[in-house]
Protein backbone atom coordinates (compact mmCIF):
# COMPACT_ATOMS: atom_id res chain seq x y z
CA UNK A 1 0.00 0.00 0.00
CA UNK A 2 1.12 3.34 -0.73
CA UNK A 3 -0.27 6.78 1.30
CA UNK A 4 -2.46 7.74 -1.72
CA UNK A 5 -4.05 4.42 -3.28
CA UNK A 6 -7.59 4.66 -4.53
CA UNK A 7 -7.10 8.34 -5.34
CA UNK A 8 -8.06 9.57 -8.71
CA UNK A 9 -6.20 12.60 -10.25
CA UNK A 10 -7.20 14.26 -13.59
CA UNK A 11 -3.86 15.87 -14.95
CA UNK A 12 -4.94 19.02 -17.28
CA UNK A 13 -1.26 20.12 -17.23
CA UNK A 14 2.01 20.62 -19.23
CA UNK A 15 5.36 21.39 -19.21
CA UNK A 16 6.86 21.35 -15.90
CA UNK A 17 4.49 23.00 -12.87
CA UNK A 18 1.59 21.33 -13.09
CA UNK A 19 3.45 18.28 -14.13
CA UNK A 20 5.25 17.93 -11.19
CA UNK A 21 2.63 18.01 -8.92
CA UNK A 22 0.98 15.22 -10.46
CA UNK A 23 4.27 13.30 -10.43
CA UNK A 24 4.31 13.78 -6.75
CA UNK A 25 1.10 12.64 -6.34
CA UNK A 26 1.71 9.32 -8.88
CA UNK A 27 4.74 8.48 -6.64
CA UNK A 28 2.72 7.46 -3.67
CA UNK A 29 0.56 5.80 -5.53
CA UNK A 30 -2.09 7.89 -6.90
CA UNK A 31 -3.78 7.11 -10.19
CA UNK A 32 -3.14 10.08 -12.77
CA UNK A 33 -4.85 10.26 -15.95
CA UNK A 34 -2.97 12.49 -18.04
CA UNK A 35 -5.05 14.35 -20.62
CA UNK A 36 -3.42 15.20 -23.46
CA UNK A 37 -3.92 16.98 -27.08
CA UNK A 38 -3.14 15.18 -30.09
CA UNK A 39 0.30 16.78 -30.47
CA UNK A 40 0.55 16.55 -26.84
CA UNK A 41 2.24 18.12 -23.95
CA UNK A 42 4.40 20.58 -25.77
CA UNK A 43 7.70 18.41 -23.33
CA UNK A 44 7.42 16.08 -25.15
CA UNK A 45 8.79 18.32 -27.60
CA UNK A 46 11.65 19.75 -25.96
CA UNK A 47 15.37 18.38 -25.76
CA UNK A 48 17.43 16.76 -24.21
CA UNK A 49 16.12 13.48 -26.37
CA UNK A 50 17.50 10.09 -26.29
CA UNK A 51 15.51 7.54 -28.85
CA UNK A 52 13.14 10.37 -29.70
CA UNK A 53 11.92 10.40 -25.79
CA UNK A 54 12.17 13.55 -24.16
CA UNK A 55 14.16 13.39 -21.02
CA UNK A 56 12.29 16.19 -19.31
CA UNK A 57 8.75 14.91 -20.25
CA UNK A 58 9.91 11.76 -19.38
CA UNK A 59 11.01 12.60 -16.02
CA UNK A 60 8.28 15.21 -14.81
CA UNK A 61 5.52 12.61 -16.04
CA UNK A 62 6.71 9.14 -14.67
CA UNK A 63 3.55 6.72 -12.79
CA UNK A 64 0.73 8.51 -15.74
CA UNK A 65 -1.82 6.87 -17.87
CA UNK A 66 -1.58 9.68 -21.40
CA UNK A 67 -5.24 9.80 -22.97
CA UNK A 68 -5.51 11.64 -26.07
CA UNK A 69 -8.10 13.77 -26.46
CA UNK A 70 -9.05 16.91 -28.44
CA UNK A 71 -10.47 19.53 -26.88
CA UNK A 72 -11.09 21.59 -29.54
CA UNK A 73 -14.17 18.74 -30.06
CA UNK A 74 -16.95 19.22 -28.65
CA UNK A 75 -17.99 15.58 -28.01
CA UNK A 76 -13.82 15.49 -26.81
CA UNK A 77 -14.79 17.89 -23.72
CA UNK A 78 -17.74 16.36 -22.78
CA UNK A 79 -15.98 13.02 -22.46
CA UNK A 80 -13.06 14.80 -21.02
CA UNK A 81 -15.94 16.28 -18.48
CA UNK A 82 -16.88 12.61 -17.40
CA UNK A 83 -13.52 11.28 -17.11
CA UNK A 84 -13.25 14.54 -14.62
CA UNK A 85 -16.20 13.56 -12.42
CA UNK A 86 -15.01 10.39 -11.66
CA UNK A 87 -11.85 11.48 -10.59
CA UNK A 88 -11.15 13.01 -6.86
CA UNK A 89 -8.43 15.78 -7.49
CA UNK A 90 -8.49 17.98 -11.06
CA UNK A 91 -5.15 19.74 -11.91
CA UNK A 92 -4.80 22.27 -14.32
CA UNK A 93 -2.32 24.72 -15.54
CA UNK A 94 -4.02 26.92 -18.00
CA UNK A 95 -4.10 30.59 -18.74
CA UNK A 96 -7.56 31.97 -15.56
CA UNK A 97 -10.15 31.28 -17.77
CA UNK A 98 -9.20 28.82 -20.22
CA UNK A 99 -10.34 25.65 -18.04
CA UNK A 100 -13.59 27.20 -17.75
CA UNK A 101 -14.44 28.17 -21.37
CA UNK A 102 -14.00 24.36 -22.05
CA UNK A 103 -16.18 23.30 -19.29
CA UNK A 104 -13.42 21.83 -17.52
CA UNK A 105 -12.96 24.73 -14.79
CA UNK A 106 -14.03 24.56 -11.28
CA UNK A 107 -17.29 25.21 -11.69
CA UNK A 108 -17.28 21.21 -11.70
CA UNK A 109 -17.69 21.46 -8.42
CA UNK A 110 -21.06 22.47 -8.47
CA UNK A 111 -21.86 18.90 -9.52
CA UNK A 112 -19.48 17.38 -7.38
CA UNK A 113 -18.77 19.08 -4.47
CA UNK A 114 -16.41 16.70 -3.27
CA UNK A 115 -13.67 17.68 -6.08
CA UNK A 116 -10.38 18.91 -4.88
CA UNK A 117 -9.38 21.29 -7.91
CA UNK A 118 -6.53 22.87 -8.26
CA UNK A 119 -5.39 25.72 -10.71
CA UNK A 120 -1.50 26.49 -11.26
CA UNK A 121 -0.53 29.82 -13.02
CA UNK A 122 1.79 32.27 -13.30
CA UNK A 123 0.22 34.87 -11.05
CA UNK A 124 -2.67 33.70 -9.91
CA UNK A 125 -6.55 33.74 -10.67
CA UNK A 126 -7.15 37.15 -9.50
CA UNK A 127 -5.30 40.10 -9.46
CA UNK A 128 -3.89 42.34 -12.24
CA UNK A 129 -0.92 40.45 -13.22
CA UNK A 130 -3.51 37.08 -13.43
CA UNK A 131 -3.43 37.00 -16.97
CA UNK A 132 0.36 37.80 -17.89
CA UNK A 133 1.92 35.16 -19.74
CA UNK A 134 4.40 33.44 -17.02
CA UNK A 135 7.93 31.83 -17.30
CA UNK A 136 9.87 30.45 -14.31
CA UNK A 137 12.36 33.29 -15.74
CA UNK A 138 9.61 35.93 -15.42
CA UNK A 139 8.55 34.57 -12.05
CA UNK A 140 12.05 34.95 -10.70
CA UNK A 141 12.46 38.18 -11.87
CA UNK A 142 8.85 39.86 -10.49
CA UNK A 143 9.25 38.27 -6.93
CA UNK A 144 12.35 39.56 -5.88
CA UNK A 145 14.32 36.07 -5.97
CA UNK A 146 16.57 37.46 -8.92
CA UNK A 147 17.24 40.77 -7.21
CA UNK A 148 18.68 38.99 -4.25
CA UNK A 149 20.82 36.85 -6.12
CA UNK A 150 23.89 37.05 -8.00
CA UNK A 151 27.79 38.01 -7.12
CA UNK A 152 28.28 41.13 -4.69
CA UNK A 153 28.13 43.99 -7.54
CA UNK A 154 27.27 42.19 -9.94
CA UNK A 155 23.78 41.80 -11.66
CA UNK A 156 20.65 39.88 -10.74
CA UNK A 157 20.95 36.63 -11.42
CA UNK A 158 18.34 34.06 -12.04
CA UNK A 159 18.18 30.62 -9.66
CA UNK A 160 20.09 27.60 -12.31
CA UNK A 161 16.63 25.70 -11.81
CA UNK A 162 13.22 26.41 -12.46
CA UNK A 163 12.79 27.05 -9.26
CA UNK A 164 9.32 28.98 -9.53
CA UNK A 165 7.56 25.86 -11.31
CA UNK A 166 8.94 23.51 -9.39
CA UNK A 167 8.03 25.11 -5.94
CA UNK A 168 4.72 26.15 -7.26
CA UNK A 169 3.81 22.46 -8.14
CA UNK A 170 5.11 21.74 -4.83
CA UNK A 171 3.25 23.61 -3.08
CA UNK A 172 0.18 22.51 -5.48
CA UNK A 173 0.67 19.19 -3.98
CA UNK A 174 0.55 19.76 -0.67
CA UNK A 175 -2.43 22.10 -0.32
CA UNK A 176 -4.04 19.30 -2.77
CA UNK A 177 -3.35 16.88 0.36
CA UNK A 178 -4.33 19.27 3.22
CA UNK A 179 -8.04 19.80 0.83
CA UNK A 180 -8.06 15.71 1.02
CA UNK A 181 -7.65 15.88 4.58
CA UNK A 182 -10.87 18.57 4.87
CA UNK A 183 -13.05 16.47 2.50
CA UNK A 184 -12.60 13.45 4.52
CA UNK A 185 -13.60 15.31 7.84
CA UNK A 186 -16.72 17.53 6.27
CA UNK A 187 -17.34 15.55 2.23
CA UNK A 188 -16.54 19.05 0.41
CA UNK A 189 -13.71 19.92 -1.50
CA UNK A 190 -11.78 22.77 -2.26
CA UNK A 191 -10.69 25.01 -5.48
CA UNK A 192 -6.96 25.71 -5.00
CA UNK A 193 -4.96 28.60 -6.47
CA UNK A 194 -1.23 28.15 -6.67
CA UNK A 195 0.46 30.81 -8.45
CA UNK A 196 4.36 30.49 -9.55
CA UNK A 197 4.74 34.30 -8.09
CA UNK A 198 3.09 33.78 -4.70
CA UNK A 199 5.16 30.34 -4.14
CA UNK A 200 8.76 31.61 -4.62
CA UNK A 201 7.52 35.26 -3.06
CA UNK A 202 6.79 33.14 -0.13
CA UNK A 203 10.48 31.32 -0.07
CA UNK A 204 12.51 34.25 0.46
CA UNK A 205 12.71 34.82 4.31
CA UNK A 206 15.67 36.00 4.66
CA UNK A 207 15.00 38.83 2.58
CA UNK A 208 11.95 39.60 4.26
CA UNK A 209 14.01 39.69 7.76
CA UNK A 210 15.96 41.98 5.80
CA UNK A 211 13.55 44.26 4.39
CA UNK A 212 10.66 44.19 6.64
CA UNK A 213 12.58 44.42 10.02
CA UNK A 214 15.73 45.67 9.16
CA UNK A 215 14.37 48.32 6.68
CA UNK A 216 17.07 48.03 4.66
CA UNK A 217 17.07 46.47 0.29
CA UNK A 218 18.07 43.06 0.20
CA UNK A 219 21.77 43.03 -1.17
CA UNK A 220 23.68 40.67 -3.38
CA UNK A 221 26.36 39.04 -1.81
CA UNK A 222 27.46 35.69 -3.85
CA UNK A 223 27.72 32.55 -2.38
CA UNK A 224 28.46 33.58 1.11
CA UNK A 225 24.94 34.18 3.30
CA UNK A 226 23.50 37.90 3.96
CA UNK A 227 23.50 37.91 7.75
CA UNK A 228 25.95 35.04 9.21
CA UNK A 229 29.76 34.88 8.80
CA UNK A 230 32.14 32.95 7.78
CA UNK A 231 29.29 31.31 5.59
CA UNK A 232 29.86 30.73 2.23
CA UNK A 233 32.64 28.87 0.10
CA UNK A 234 36.28 29.34 0.79
CA UNK A 235 39.41 29.00 -1.80
CA UNK A 236 41.70 26.11 -1.04
CA UNK A 237 44.84 24.93 -2.81
CA UNK A 238 43.15 23.13 -5.49
CA UNK A 239 39.50 24.70 -5.26
CA UNK A 240 37.01 25.19 -2.97
CA UNK A 241 34.97 24.45 0.23
CA UNK A 242 31.89 25.16 1.85
CA UNK A 243 32.17 26.41 5.60
CA UNK A 244 29.18 27.37 7.31
CA UNK A 245 29.45 28.54 10.60
CA UNK A 246 26.54 29.40 12.69
CA UNK A 247 26.93 30.50 16.70
CA UNK A 248 29.97 31.22 19.07
CA UNK A 249 30.54 27.12 19.90
CA UNK A 250 31.35 27.03 15.79
CA UNK A 251 32.94 29.95 15.68
CA UNK A 252 35.54 29.29 18.88
CA UNK A 253 36.25 26.01 17.16
CA UNK A 254 37.12 27.37 13.88
CA UNK A 255 39.16 29.88 15.32
CA UNK A 256 41.11 27.31 17.04
CA UNK A 257 41.50 25.30 13.85
CA UNK A 258 42.88 27.84 11.70
CA UNK A 259 45.95 29.06 13.98
CA UNK A 260 43.83 32.33 15.26
CA UNK A 261 42.18 31.37 18.80
CA UNK A 262 42.93 34.76 19.56
CA UNK A 263 40.28 35.79 16.83
CA UNK A 264 37.57 34.91 18.93
CA UNK A 265 38.32 37.53 21.55
CA UNK A 266 38.26 40.26 18.81
CA UNK A 267 35.17 42.85 18.78
CA UNK A 268 35.41 43.00 15.15
CA UNK A 269 34.52 39.16 15.25
CA UNK A 270 32.58 38.66 18.58
CA UNK A 271 29.11 37.95 16.86
CA UNK A 272 27.75 37.33 14.09
CA UNK A 273 26.91 40.59 12.76
CA UNK A 274 30.10 42.16 13.38
CA UNK A 275 31.32 39.38 11.74
CA UNK A 276 29.45 39.81 8.95
CA UNK A 277 30.68 43.58 9.07
CA UNK A 278 33.86 42.66 8.60
CA UNK A 279 33.61 39.53 6.38
CA UNK A 280 36.27 40.44 3.87
CA UNK A 281 38.97 40.26 7.46
CA UNK A 282 37.43 37.22 8.53
CA UNK A 283 37.85 35.80 4.43
CA UNK A 284 41.39 36.37 4.59
CA UNK A 285 41.78 35.23 7.89
CA UNK A 286 40.14 31.27 6.62
CA UNK A 287 41.88 31.59 3.48
CA UNK A 288 45.26 32.03 5.33
CA UNK A 289 44.95 28.51 6.08
CA UNK A 290 43.02 26.87 3.93
CA UNK A 291 44.69 27.72 0.67
CA UNK A 292 47.60 25.99 1.94
CA UNK A 293 45.55 22.93 1.75
CA UNK A 294 43.63 20.82 -0.44
CA UNK A 295 40.02 20.47 -0.58
CA UNK A 296 39.75 17.04 0.89
CA UNK A 297 42.30 17.87 3.56
CA UNK A 298 40.04 21.26 4.71
CA UNK A 299 37.26 19.07 4.85
CA UNK A 300 38.57 16.13 6.91
CA UNK A 301 39.96 18.59 9.21
CA UNK A 302 36.46 21.21 9.50
CA UNK A 303 34.60 18.19 10.06
CA UNK A 304 36.83 16.37 13.31
CA UNK A 305 36.27 20.03 14.27
CA UNK A 306 32.28 19.61 14.10
CA UNK A 307 32.10 22.29 11.88
CA UNK A 308 29.45 22.08 8.73
CA UNK A 309 31.69 21.81 5.47
CA UNK A 310 31.21 20.06 2.51
CA UNK A 311 33.27 19.78 -1.18
CA UNK A 312 30.82 21.41 -4.37
CA UNK A 313 30.00 18.81 -6.02
CA UNK A 314 29.05 17.97 -9.50
CA UNK A 315 25.14 16.78 -10.16
CA UNK A 316 27.34 13.42 -11.73
CA UNK A 317 29.63 12.85 -8.28
CA UNK A 318 26.20 13.55 -5.65
CA UNK A 319 24.36 11.06 -7.72
CA UNK A 320 27.30 8.63 -7.41
CA UNK A 321 28.13 9.51 -3.74
CA UNK A 322 27.34 6.40 -1.63
CA UNK A 323 25.16 8.93 0.45
CA UNK A 324 22.60 9.54 -2.47
CA UNK A 325 23.01 5.58 -3.24
CA UNK A 326 21.95 4.57 0.02
CA UNK A 327 18.89 6.61 -0.02
CA UNK A 328 17.60 5.66 -3.26
CA UNK A 329 17.82 9.02 -4.61
CA UNK A 330 17.89 7.56 -8.59
CA UNK A 331 16.08 4.95 -9.68
CA UNK A 332 15.24 3.48 -13.02
CA UNK A 333 12.25 2.57 -14.29
CA UNK A 334 10.61 1.08 -17.10
CA UNK A 335 9.39 3.07 -19.73
CA UNK A 336 8.00 1.59 -22.93
CA UNK A 337 10.56 2.92 -26.12
CA UNK A 338 14.05 3.22 -23.69
CA UNK A 339 13.63 -0.17 -21.60
CA UNK A 340 14.11 1.80 -18.76
CA UNK A 341 14.61 5.31 -17.27
CA UNK A 342 16.13 6.73 -14.71
CA UNK A 343 14.02 8.95 -12.56
CA UNK A 344 14.58 10.98 -9.18
CA UNK A 345 11.66 10.85 -7.74
CA UNK A 346 9.68 11.81 -4.59
CA UNK A 347 12.47 12.18 -1.59
CA UNK A 348 10.20 11.40 1.26
CA UNK A 349 10.72 8.17 3.39
CA UNK A 350 7.52 6.42 5.36
CA UNK A 351 8.39 4.61 7.99
CA UNK A 352 11.64 4.02 6.25
CA UNK A 353 10.01 3.18 2.52
CA UNK A 354 10.56 5.73 -0.16
CA UNK A 355 7.29 5.62 -2.69
CA UNK A 356 7.75 6.08 -5.86
CA UNK A 357 5.77 5.16 -9.31
CA UNK A 358 6.05 1.89 -10.71
CA UNK A 359 6.65 3.32 -14.30
CA UNK A 360 8.28 6.05 -16.33
CA UNK A 361 6.34 8.17 -18.73
CA UNK A 362 3.72 7.19 -21.12
CA UNK A 363 3.79 6.86 -24.46
CA UNK A 364 0.92 9.61 -26.44
CA UNK A 365 -2.58 8.08 -25.92
CA UNK A 366 -1.02 4.55 -24.98
CA UNK A 367 -4.26 4.37 -22.11
CA UNK A 368 -7.07 5.94 -23.82
CA UNK A 369 -8.89 2.83 -25.00
CA UNK A 370 -8.39 1.39 -21.26
CA UNK A 371 -9.23 4.02 -19.10
CA UNK A 372 -12.13 4.96 -21.16
CA UNK A 373 -13.16 1.56 -20.63
CA UNK A 374 -12.59 0.69 -17.18
CA UNK A 375 -14.44 4.32 -16.04
CA UNK A 376 -17.45 2.58 -18.73
CA UNK A 377 -17.31 6.19 -20.64
CA UNK A 378 -18.23 5.35 -24.85
CA UNK A 379 -16.74 8.29 -26.89
CA UNK A 380 -16.61 8.85 -30.54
Amino acid sequence: MKPLDGLRVLDLTRVMAGPFCTALLADLGAEVIKLEPPQGDDYRHIGPFVQGESALFTLMNRGKQSIVLDLKDEAARTTAIKIALHCDVIVENFRPGVASRLGLGPELRDVKPALVYASISGFGQTGPAAHLPAYDLVAQAMSGLMAATGEDGGAPLKVGESYGDLMAGLYASWAILAALHQRDRTGVGATLDVAMFDALFSLLPTSHAVQFYAGTTPQRVGNRHPLSTPFGCYATSDGQAVIAVLGDRQWLSLCALIGHPDAAQDPRFATDTTRTAHEPQVKSMIETWSCTLPTDQVIAALSAAGIPTAPIQTLETAANSDHARARGLVTDLPHATLGTARTVGQPVRFDGEKPIATQSAPALGADTAAILHRLGIAHG
